[in-house]
């Protein structure tokens, strides 16, 4: 948790957001982050997401089970569902989404827009080109070149 701490107070100093993390696997940090949002221009660049981008780079394998993240701040619900995607094991984290708010780095909205009916969201989500979409999954069901995830 230092060390994610210490990420985070680094990346204020050139302008970027006060978020780090860390992922450990088997006694030893294989991945670290730090947001990138505005350095990047990526508003997907947050530290949990850099950590485990670099994490997987690191053991050449999208599924971290065993592995656990070290974050400066309760993750948001982008990171936290990276996070589930990655399959880490455990979560630490230092300050809240609710000291996260309190600078402005609120999450709430989001976190209240997820369970709303896709047709009650702020932003307007249109299905389109079903059947020609599934056909594409039907494809991948059935190919014998499938990676499962």
């Amino acid at each position: 948790m230092k060390r994610a701490i210490e990420l985070s107070k680094k990346n204020i100093e050139t302008g970027g957001g006060p978020f780090g993390a860390v992922i450990v696997k088997d006694g030893k940090i294989i991945g670290e982050g730090w947001n990138k949002v505005t350095t990047n221009n990526d508003p997907t660049a947050h530290a949990e997401v850099e950590a485990i981008r670099e994490a997987c780079k690191s053991i050449k394998n999208f599924d971290l089970t065993g592995a656990e993240i070290y974050t400066s701040c309760e993750p948001c619900p982008m990171c936290l569902a990276a996070i589930y995607w990655a399959r880490l094991s455990k979560v630490y984290f230092a300050n809240t989404k609710s000291d996260a708010a309190n600078i402005q780095f609120d999450d709430d909205f989001i976190y209240t827009e997820i369970p709303k009916p896709i047709s009650d969201r702020k932003i307007s989500m249109v299905q389109m080109m079903h059947s020609e979409a599934l056909e594409v999954f039907k494809a991948w069901s059935s190919s014998d070149k499938k990676i499962p995830y």
